[in-house]
């Protein structure tokens, strides 16, 4: 099969889910922007990659870190060094990037539970759209109004399914690296802390 006629069947089913498809084309354009946004964020981010010597030596001399891990020694070295100002501008950091990182985690597991019930209102316009047919008796017409009826139902349940199935294994990974991203910032207070042996 070539591409032209795999994107004209692509379009056919489509046009034969109604209305309902727009809005679950919107729910999939913000469910996965938001979900590769929120995967190269985490990627960006250094801490994901422990290197016990690199961040030794960077809590020895902040000005020479990289990255995210480099920024957040930078910020939490700068100034007054106590114990308590250490662990709080920690606690600021840890705060700020798992605060956003949870934020879009909400947000795609929204629209990841959203895009099923979309699907389920077409399919019930769809059953609604055949029960009419069928209620009209038996003319000429209505085998074929059944046909559109059930094929508007099993489009967007599938439609609906089809996007949200993928979103759940996205969120699964990006709270997976969220858990390492919070351990390696507890990991790095603690090499801060051990390291600097501040009062």
């Amino acid at each position: 099969m070539d591409t032209n006629e795999t994107i004209r069947q692509i379009l056919t089913i489509w046009a034969n889910g109604g209305w309902v498809m727009y809005p679950l084309a919107l729910l999939s354009v913000l469910l996965y922007a938001t979900a590769f946004q929120t995967l190269l964020y985490l990627r960006g981010t250094n801490l994901g990659r422990f290197d016990a010597d690199k961040w030794n030596a960077w809590v020895r001399e902040p000005e020479s870190g990289e990255g995210r891990v480099g920024e957040i020694l930078r910020y939490v070295l700068g100034g007054k060094m106590t114990q308590k100002s250490i662990r709080n501008r920690f606690d600021e950091v840890r705060i700020s990037m798992i605060g956003m990182i949870e934020r879009r985690t909400v947000f795609v597991s929204s629209l990841v539970a959203t895009a099923p019930l979309m699907g389920l209102l077409g399919t019930v316009i769809g059953m609604l759209l055949t029960f009419a047919a069928l209620s009209q008796g038996g003319g000429s017409d209505t085998a074929g109004m059944v046909a559109d009826g059930i094929r508007k139902a099993l489009i967007t349940t599938q439609t609906g399914l089809t996007i949200a199935l993928p979103g759940v294994f996205f969120v699964m990974v990006i709270r997976r690296k969220r858990h390492s991203i919070e351990a390696h910032i507890a990991r790095l207070e603690s090499m801060t802390l051990s390291q600097l042996k501040v009062e």
